[in-house]
């Protein structure tokens, strides 16, 4: 399965969910708050570490 649709359908409503692969890629975003939420089981994919990103205030 896409690893996409399974990040999208083990996020929260009103969140934004990445990546571990995708963290390392913006992490020195200027900007942008993020929140790791660990290794998350997904579907098809076993589990995955995520964060949350959002702007920072």
């Amino acid at each position: 399965m896409n690893t996409a649709s399974r990040m999208e359908s083990s996020g929260e409503p009103g969140k934004v969910n990445i990546s571990e692969a995708t963290y390392a890629m913006v992490k020195d975003t200027a900007g942008l708050t993020f929140t790791p939420r660990g290794k998350v089981q997904a579907k098809g994919k076993g589990e995955l570490e995520m964060f949350f990103v959002s702007p920072r205030e």
